[in-house]
């Protein structure tokens, strides 16, 4: 059995700080080729440990431009690191201001239609979400990283701070204890998004995958569009739970409270929107007042905001980093990934004390403003001062909506998050992945928003844990012509090497798939001996381990390799040469020793 070298760890030995490998060629092998693999520098266990957790925790190496500085230069740099304002307002020019207050003023326009949807969504007072276009994004432009993300309260966090809030507790009952819970779970999400970016731990938000977003918002825009029936039928005593089939129950038993002269004026109100896409609402006139008094950190309701807050800021995470990261990669700039979380965080810390809710980066926003032409963050200091100058003098303007136009306004708000082609793209390119999708969307029809998600968030981790314990293997084949061999299913061209086996491995070869692929290799071995005794070709004499693609292995799966080496040396499988002469094979029992 030949085997392809690959990097081993450093391991003590006395005699020798080079270990010979030997490579059976698959191309008639009429030559021996001997390569010298040397070890790498000798590391102690300390030393080891340090470099695994800088990869993992520090793979940008942030600290790379702190090296060889002046302890002046050093505190400049500590500026420009924590305050991104500091790196580029010395550089900011007239003629960047021009296209930032454009596209300041553009986005300005969207926030009182969002801000009044989102924060029903959320079901706070419409006023509440001007309030988050205003105090946010200034706390943005002096943290974050971004040049062209637009901040403010998202469709998705705030519908799930809804529905996880409203299961508990109903504004209708006690609006108090709920904007209490509201503000504490942005707190809390503050608190989380900081802490995951001070401790580098993003990764955690890559378990939430585009395809569990998909069937999350899609369900839970199912449940909220339920919800509104409330308003458009006139129902006067509607269930404040949050699943499919107790909301339709509350429907349908309350028929006698239907009224038609509502369900009409709703459902022309709700054609008027989809068609047009206008808001009007009635607020009140003012700055944001202060909230911390408000903050609930002790009570029966502490763990719903805890609860809340966490899934919350997850979401909020997920979104703003991926708009972020989707429009630096536009004007490619690089964005930090665990600046922008604490960025976000802090924002939110500052906004749950100014009767500010969630807000996060915003896909619609963001695109607005980059289409716009904004050059920086600077817009986002212009919208806040146009939010400003509504709140404080164009309040007034507005006139009061009744129930049957705000659930008409929620339900033309949330209508754009069921992703039909995202779906079905799903279903064309993975299975697993539209699995997780229809877990998530009826997670939260038929369970709950938290549970769904949970759902789908196994689901995604099942799939990790399949790719990991299943890894791929496959045949290879030489391209004639060529020394390139591939995947002999996959190129029709391949043809398979006489008497030779060419078995690829894609994956490290470790304890929790070296079972799996020491019987998938010996099912591979056993299809091989079949397939040639069926089509009388010469006898099968060598099989070849393609172990280019096994980045690490462990002693589990090094002594996997030794066992099957052992096994078919019994089958009289060896390595060997186009003259059948013995090839000395990789001495594996060294590596023992590690």
């Amino acid at each position: 059995m030949g085997i392809n070298s690959n990097r081993v760890e450093h391991y003590s030995d006395a005699t020798s700080h080079e270990t010979t490998v030997t490579i059976c060629s698959a191309e008639a092998m009429p030559n021996l080729e001997v390569h010298k693999v040397c070890l790498p520098p000798h590391k102690t266990t300390l030393q080891k440990l340090r470099h695994r957790l800088s990869e993992i925790f520090f793979p940008d190496d942030p600290l790379h431009r702190f090296k060889n500085q002046t302890w002046l230069k050093k505190f400049l740099l500590g500026l420009q690191f924590f305050f991104p304002v500091f790196q580029w307002g010395p550089n900011y020019s007239l003629k960047l201001l021009r296209s930032d207050v454009i596209s300041g003023l553009t986005i300005a326009s969207l926030a009182i239609p969002q801000g009044i949807s989102y924060a029903k969504l959320a079901n706070l007072p419409p006023i509440i979400g001007l309030y988050s276009s205003f105090v946010p994004p200034l706390i943005y432009s002096v943290l974050g990283s971004s040049r062209h993300i637009g901040v403010g309260p998202v469709s998705i966090a705030s519908l799930v701070m809804g529905t996880m809030l409203s299961e508990t507790v109903s504004y209708a009952d006690r609006p108090i204890l709920y904007l209490q819970l509201a503000f504490t779970a942005t707190f809390f999400a503050g608190v989380f998004q900081t802490s995951l970016g001070l401790l580098r731990l993003g990764f955690v938000i890559d378990f939430l995958s585009k395809a569990t977003l998909v069937g999350f918002m899609a369900g839970a825009a199912v449940i909220v569009s339920l919800q509104q029936l409330k308003g458009l039928l006139g129902i006067v005593h509607f269930t404040s739970k949050m699943e499919m089939v107790p909301v339709l129950s509350s429907v349908f038993s309350h028929k006698n409270e239907w009224s038609w002269q509502t369900i009409v004026m709703g459902i022309s109100f709700l054609v008027f929107l989809l068609a047009t896409r206008q808001i009007i609402g009635h607020l009140p006139k003012g700055l944001n007042p202060p909230s911390s008094n408000m903050l609930y950190f002790q009570g029966t309701y502490l763990g719903v905001a805890l609860k809340t807050g966490i899934v919350t800021g997850i979401l909020a995470l997920t979104e703003g980093i991926a708009v972020g990261r989707t429009f630096a990669a536009l004007k490619n700039y690089q964005v930090d990934g665990n600046k922008e979380m604490m960025a976000i965080g802090l924002m939110n810390m500052a906004g749950s004390c100014s009767s500010c809710y969630i807000t996060t980066g915003s896909f619609s926003r963001s695109a607005v403003n980059y289409n716009a032409g904004a050059q920086t963050i600077v817009s986002n200091i212009v919208m806040s001062s146009a939010v400003l100058v509504t709140l404080l003098f164009l309040m007034p303007l507005f006139t009061y909506t009744p129930n049957f136009i705000l659930a008409a306004i929620i339900i033309t708000a949330v209508i754009g998050l069921i992703d039909y082609q995202a779906v079905f793209r799903l279903w064309k390119v993975d299975k697993l992945d539209f699995l997780a999708c229809i877990c998530s969307f009826l997670g939260v029809l038929f369970i709950s928003v938290p549970l769904g998600l949970a759902i789908a968030v196994g689901v995604s981790v099942f799939k990790i844990l399949l790719h990991v314990t299943r890894p791929n293997t496959m045949v290879l084949g030489n391209i004639p012509g060529t020394q390139i061999y591939q995947d002999i299913s996959r190129y029709r061209e391949a043809v398979r090497v006489p008497s030779f086996l060419i078995v690829a491995v894609e994956s490290p070869f470790f304890f929790a798939n070296s079972t799996y692929l020491q019987e998938r290799i010996l099912r591979w071995v056993r299809e091989e001996e079949e397939r040639i005794e069926s089509n009388k070709e010469s006898t099968m004499k060598c099989i070849i381990l393609d172990m280019t693609a096994v980045t690490a292995i462990d002693t589990s799966g090094i002594d996997t390799i030794c066992e099957l080496r052992k096994m078919l040396e019994k089958r009289s499988l060896q390595a060997s040469d186009s003259r059948n002469q013995s090839i000395r094979p990789l001495n594996l029992d060294q590596f023992s020793k590690f």
